[in-house]
């Protein structure tokens, strides 16, 4: 066997695909249209929320 027929192997085999990408972007992805990274604060809202569900249970 001469020198010029060895297999190169490292050319075998499909193409590699991406490492860490995702297959799709998120519907709610931090910066986006939906999920804005400055937005509004959800906690506070959500705190505001629960309290005026308790006070809203605490009168019936």
């Amino acid at each position: 066997m001469n020198e010029g027929s060895k297999m190169d192997y490292s050319k075998s085999g499909g193409a590699k695909s991406g490492k860490n990408t995702p297959r799709h972007s998120e519907h709610n992805a931090k910066g986006s249209d939906k999920n804005p990274y400055f937005g509004k604060d959800a906690k506070a809202d959500l705190l505001a929320r629960m309290k005026a569900a308790a006070e809203a249970k605490k009168k019936d």
